[in-house]
């Protein structure tokens, strides 16, 4: 399998160059194309879960001169995140999306943003990182726009800008890394700051960080460009973003370069976990006025990355016991991966009520359930899962960090981390009682179910809501081998290093 690993980011990013070529001959391939290339991608994701930790040296060069493609349990994850919800996004754009114009352009950036995301995860190398970045980051500004109309123009614009100072400040972040270090190559760079020490070039290069990617995640307050942006892209893209790019370029990328570069640390640690707890407050208080669907998923977004950053900020304290912080970092990437699909699943149905009713309005809706079966149904079993009711799988990831954090003896953040899981109940309650329950209204006796390639990522996501509740003991070793992986500094740099 290692041989094959390369091709996580070839194949996409060659499948979205061909595509605009082979449609201009038929544009009907390009549904084929996509779908085929997507199916490919999630299938070798599922099979590099079996494959032990390797390193992919690209043209047979050494490192730090050479450019590594690192994979261990994190990447393993990931991956699977990106690709197998991207697949999903491909099945339902079948359909969703031929009520747009330019069908192969769409399928083109799609697969550019999924070709950036799946470089992100596997490299190990600095400035590739941020090539890999902006990759995905481009093709991701031009999706939320791909309407062009007003709203979707400006909210595309809106992104690029705060993306762009992103960017910008990752960049220079990396730029002041290397000045200090010599070195690209994150185990390297990482043996040479255990050297330096956390000097003020150091510290300067992780408030960038810390700004870059968490503009990237969407974290508060760096959180402006996410409400707008989900309201206007195509229904496939707001999963995308919400389920798998602001964990790819934001999370994961402050996740590895935190732990495996910088390693643990108070003051990193304190911010991280303050923001995070910021995140989760704010963005959770304001879902709850929220009229349109979209949007309040958008902000519902926003707060529940504030638990993943909140237990990402835990495990990064080098004066917990060890076994707590494992615990703070199985609890982060289980709601990473709980998250990914219970917001796939809901943008999809949002998705799904706007296709047949034409409107986003929850003051308009209501009753979908007795016209829309699926849609209604599986709404309700991720509204179910993401407010944190057992035995969804919400429900336990959110157990997991509230624990990590009881024990850590933070009890104002356990606090506030129950305390939202309330306020998340509230607001989904809300929604369900606008959309799929109370009175159906006339405008909407003649709807019918969503078509089969809308519905079918629909119910796949939401058997995954319940069978990650209740079967999570057969999948735990993996998210645990993955928080042993992120924990151990020393490991990463000696599987790079010495590969």
């Amino acid at each position: 399998m290692q041989g094959i690993f390369p091709l996580f980011t070839a194949i996409p990013l060659a499948a979205a160059f061909f595509n605009l070529l082979i449609t201009k001959v038929n544009r009907k391939v390009a549904d084929y194309l996509a779908f085929f290339t997507m199916t490919a991608l999630g299938t070798m994701a599922v099979l590099m879960l079996f494959e032990q930790p390797f390193v992919y040296k690209v043209g047979g060069w050494e490192a730090p001169w050479g450019i590594l493609l690192v994979f261990d349990r994190l990447t393993a994850i990931m991956l699977l995140i990106i690709n197998v919800i991207g697949w999903l996004a491909t099945v339902y754009s079948l359909k969703y999306m031929s009520t747009y114009t330019a069908k192969a352009k769409y399928y083109s950036l799609f697969l550019l943003m999924i070709g950036g995301m799946n470089g992100v995860v596997i490299t190990g190398d600095m400035f590739n990182l941020f090539v890999f970045l902006e990759i995905a980051s481009i093709a991701s500004y031009a999706l939320v726009g791909f309407g062009c109309g007003k709203d979707e123009l400006e909210a595309s614009f809106k992104y690029l800008i705060l993306g762009g100072i992103a960017s910008t400040g990752i960049l220079f972040g990396i730029a002041f890394l290397y000045s200090v270090t010599g070195t690209l190559n994150m185990p390297h760079m990482a043996r040479q700051l255990e050297a330096v020490g956390m000097n003020k070039a150091v510290l300067f290069a992780v408030a960038l960080f810390i700004m870059g990617f968490g503009l990237k995640a969407s974290s508060v307050p760096f959180h402006a460009w996410l409400p707008d942006a989900h309201p206007s892209a195509p229904a496939p893209i707001s999963a995308m973003l919400s389920g798998v790019l602001i964990k790819a370029l934001g999370v994961y990328t402050i996740i590895r370069i935190m732990f495996n570069v910088f390693g643990q640390n108070h003051l990193i640690s304190s911010v991280i976990m303050f923001l995070g707890a910021l995140s989760m407050v704010m963005a959770g208080l304001m879902a709850i006025g929220q009229s349109d669907f979209k949007r309040m998923l958008a902000y519902s977004s926003i707060s529940q990355i504030g638990y993943v950053m909140l237990a990402v900020g835990l495990a990064l304290n080098p004066s917990i016991p060890s076994k707590v912080a494992a615990l703070a970092m199985f609890g982060a990437l289980y709601h990473l991966v709980n998250h990914a699909v219970f917001k796939s699943l809901l943008f999809l149905d949002s998705g799904a009520v706007e296709y047949r009713t034409g409107t986003r309005d929850l003051n308009k809706l209501g009753g979908l359930i007795t016209r829309m079966p699926v849609t209604g149904a599986t709404c309700s079993i991720g509204s179910l899962s993401i407010a944190g009711l057992p035995p969804f799988n919400g429900f336990w990831s959110k157990l997991v960090i509230v624990i990590a954090l009881m024990q850590a003896h933070h009890i104002v953040y356990g606090g506030l981390a129950i305390f939202i899981s309330f306020i998340t109940l509230v607001y989904f309650v809300k929604l369900q009682k606008n959309t799929v329950f109370g009175d159906l209204p006339d405008r909407l006796k003649a709807i019918k179910e969503a078509p089969f390639a809308m519905t079918f990522p629909l119910v796949i996501l939401a058997i995954l809501c319940i069978a990650l509740g209740v079967a999570y003991p057969f999948f735990q070793h993996q998210l645990v081998s993955a928080a042993s992986t992120v924990l151990d500094k020393l490991t990463f740099m000696n599987l790079v290093v010495g590969g």
